[in-house]
């Protein structure tokens, strides 16, 4: 008797594999103001201790060689998550799209009948219209002894 009805969407969220769900959770992370303020101050104190805490023995001195390596694989990263995550989303829209169509045809099938309804209706009321004009013209006997 209660039998709960799942939404499309929540079987196509159920049928995604680990991979897809990790691009949209990374995707979600990296796409968020605490990111980027997490980001900055990292980037802040990789600064600050190779610089003047470490002056003399700084694994990775000034021009930050080392921060720019990983700050590459970062960003090749992202791009791969990013593409993972956009493609997810495209299949996302094209699996709404087809809801939103199928819910159009479902919708036109019962419209039309309804419509046919109203037109018989219409006809109904303008043959009423002329039958009132009728007898409001005949003379004022006319129609019943």
């Amino acid at each position: 008797m209660s039998e709960r009805r799942t939404t499309w969407h929540a079987r196509h969220k159920e049928g995604l594999s680990r991979g897809e769900r990790a691009a949209d959770v990374l995707r979600n992370g990296m796409g968020s103001w605490t990111f980027v303020g997490l980001f900055m101050a990292f980037m802040a104190a990789w600064a600050a201790v190779n610089t003047y805490l470490l002056t003399a023995t700084a694994w990775d001195p000034y021009p930050y060689i080392l921060l720019n390596l990983f700050l590459s694989m970062l960003a090749g990263l992202q791009g791969a998550i990013l593409l993972i995550a956009a493609k997810r989303q495209d299949a996302i829209a094209a699996a709404m799209a087809r809801h939103d169509l199928e819910t159009d045809m479902q919708s036109k099938g019962e419209i039309d009948p309804l419509m046919a309804i109203n037109s018989q209706q219409l006809e109904l009321l303008e043959e009423l219209r002329t039958l009132l004009k009728q007898r409001s013209t005949t003379p004022e006997g006319g129609g019943r002894s």
